[in-house]
């Protein structure tokens, strides 16, 4: 057991990131297209709220929803996943949950986050 926990230091990253629920975040994610020999990468964006945060060490995901074309969208990410290259937080979130699955079934304004104003010292 003590092997796979130093397998596991080695795939944790050396910056944790500082997003919680509630905020809406930018994920960078490789992707490979193409066939096989010919594979390109590129870099996706995909805006959204953080609507749940799961497990701890290097099997630890975040879910991230948004709503595309009148459809809602989630994806769950793997913090350790070599795929996810950056994530931005563009506005940190008013919750008091721990997870935020009732959004599933709000639509319009009722889906939003309220914004947490955070207070500077002068």
């Amino acid at each position: 057991m003590d092997a796979l926990k130093i397998i596991a230091e080695d795939c944790i990253r050396e910056t944790p990131l500082e997003f919680s629920i509630g905020d809406t975040v930018k994920v960078y994610v490789k992707i490979r297209e193409g066939e096989k020999g010919k594979e390109k990468e590129r870099v996706q964006l995909f805006e959204g709220t953080v609507i749940a945060r799961k497990g701890s060490g290097v099997s630890e995901t975040f879910t991230v929803r948004r709503v595309s074309y009148g459809v809602g969208v989630e994806r769950v990410f793997p913090i350790n996943s070599p795929n996810v290259s950056k994530i931005e937080i563009v506005r940190r979130g008013k919750v008091r949950r721990s997870k935020l699955y009732y959004l599933r079934d709000r639509v319009g304004k009722r889906a939003k986050v309220k914004e947490k104003i955070v207070a500077r010292n002068k």
